[in-house]
C-alpha cells in the first residue's frame, strides 16, 4: 500500500522511491548513500542562508551618536596653563555619523561647519574627536607653531543636573584643549589652553 501511495504521488520522480522503508530499492546502497548526503548538505545551505546576518544587529544604535549638533566652547570659563583667562567662544555645527558595537566601543566621524572634518571614537566612558591645528600658537620672532587639539565630551541629562547618560544623549558636555609641543616659540612648557565644551542636538 505505501509503494502504491508514494507511486500515485512520486511516479514521474522514480528516485524519490528511496525515502521509504517499504518502496522497493530502485537505488544501490552507494547511491543511496550520495542522495542522502547530497539531501542533508542542501538542507544546511537553506539554514544558513535563512540566517540572520551577524552586522545586521542594531542593538547598541542608542549608544551611538548621529545627527547635528550645536557645538559651544566657552571662552568665558577658558584656562590657560590652568589659570583662568578669557579666551574667544567658539560656536559651530557638527554633523556626526557613528555607529558601536558594543555598549563601550564606537567610531565614525565629524564634520564641522567650519570646514574641517576629522574621526570620532568612544572608548573608556567618553567620545574623543582630535585634529591638528596649523599655526596655532604665535611666536615672538613672526613664526607660528602648530597645536593638537583634543575635544572630550560625554552624554548629560538636559536638566541641568550634570547626570550623565550613554543612552540616545540629546546633551554631551566635556572640554576643548588645544596643547602645544614643549619648544615650541622658544618655551620650554607648552602651550594649552582648555575651555568648556557643550553639545546640543539640533536634529
Amino acid at each position: 500500500m505505501a509503494h502504491a501511495i508514494i507511486k500515485r504521488r512520486f511516479g514521474r520522480r522514480g528516485k524519490l522511491w528511496i525515502m521509504s522503508e517499504a518502496s522497493s530499492p530502485i537505488l544501490d546502497r552507494p547511491t543511496r548513500a550520495r542522495v542522502l548526503t547530497s539531501l542533508v548538505c542542501c538542507g544546511a545551505v537553506v539554514f544558513v542562508l535563512a540566517a540572520p546576518a551577524a552586522g545586521a544587529d542594531d542593538s547598541f544604535a542608542r549608544h551611538a551618536l548621529n545627527g547635528r549638533f550645536q557645538v559651544t566652547s566657552n571662552g568665558d570659563w577658558a584656562k590657560t596653563n590652568d589659570v583662568y583667562r578669557d579666551e574667544q567662544t567658539v560656536r559651530q555645527v557638527w554633523t556626526i555619523a557613528s555607529s558601536c558595537v558594543d555598549a563601550a566601543t564606537c567610531s565614525g566621524t565629524v564634520t564641522s561647519s567650519q570646514g574641517w572634518s576629522a574621526d570620532l571614537t568612544y572608548a573608556s566612558q567618553w567620545w574623543t574627536v582630535r585634529r591638528v591645528l596649523d599655526e596655532w600658537q604665535p611666536c615672538a620672532d613672526g613664526t607660528a607653531a602648530a597645536g593638537s587639539q583634543t575635544y572630550r565630551f560625554w552624554g548629560v541629562e538636559p536638566d541641568g543636573s550634570g547626570t550623565r547618560t550613554d543612552t540616545n544623549p540629546t546633551v554631551l558636555a566635556g572640554s576643548d584643549k588645544t596643547l602645544g609641543n614643549s619648544g615650541d616659540c622658544g618655551r620650554s612648557l607648552p602651550l594649552e589652553i582648555t575651555a568648556p565644551l557643550r553639545l546640543q542636538k539640533l536634529d
